[in-house]
């Protein structure tokens, strides 16, 4: 299995040891990319991923590599500290340049056959929340099964944390591992991202079509019977 890793930090914390124990235990070829070390740029809201393609992003010669990694994987693995109770900036900004391939716009259907997983952890509280930016994504990328995993460690370091909660960490990435292993290869679409798909088809039936977008879905078909997830 092909992981790849997106750290919404730089440095090796505690959402970097529960992210990096869980691909450790799901196996295969992992890439790690560290944000925004491997990339810092902020979207500009320039709108001409929009209005084009995503390659014609002023910011796309720093963020093809990373695109390329998560489009190449099987496992996707967003990892967030909690940043006062959301996720950190670099994470967001990383995602707010992938906003074309929400299933409301022009999704992959790579994705269908692809499984995600958004981690948080925190000394106090605020994984919830962190965790639902990165999920939010995910989902609306219309990523066949999204996992979420928030974990309050009580601690500033990964040496610090409790021996209880150590185990608690260990218990849950042994079983999100095992569902990991079990729903691999196969292909669908959650379904959040399913009722998205069929409000935005209705959408395009009724009023005035908004180009690419209506392109692109025309051209796959997804106005008659084929869909993204299969």
């Amino acid at each position: 299995m092909k992981i790849v890793i997106l750290h919404g930090q730089s440095h090796k914390g505690s959402t970097y040891m529960v992210a990096r124990e869980l691909a450790d235990k799901v196996g295969g070829e992992i890439d790690e990319f560290f944000l925004p070390r491997n990339f810092n740029k902020h979207c500009t809201g320039c709108f001409t991923c929009f209005q084009t393609e995503l390659s014609k992003c002023p910011h796309y010669k720093e963020l093809e590599p990373l695109e390329k990694a998560v489009l190449s994987a099987d496992l996707i693995i967003l990892a967030s500290p909690v940043y006062v109770y959301h996720a950190s900036g670099q994470m967001m900004s990383f995602l707010d340049h992938f906003g074309t391939w929400w299933m409301i716009h022009r999704p992959r259907p790579e994705m269908s056959r692809k499984q995600a997983v958004a981690i948080s952890t925190a000394a106090g509280g605020g994984m919830k929340s962190t965790v639902k930016d990165m999920a939010d994504s995910l989902e609306m990328w219309g990523i066949s099964k999204v996992y979420r995993l928030g974990i309050g460690v009580q601690a500033a370091r990964p040496d610090e944390i409790p021996d209880g909660i150590k185990k608690s960490i260990h218990r849950k990435t042994d079983k999100m591992a095992g569902q990991i292993r079990e729903n691999a290869g196969k292909q669908g679409c959650n379904r959040s991202a399913k009722m998205w798909f069929y409000l935005m088809r209705m959408a395009h039936k009724h009023f005035a079509p908004m180009e690419p977008d209506y392109g692109y879905w025309e051209e796959r078909g997804w106005h008659g019977k084929k869909r993204p997830w299969k």
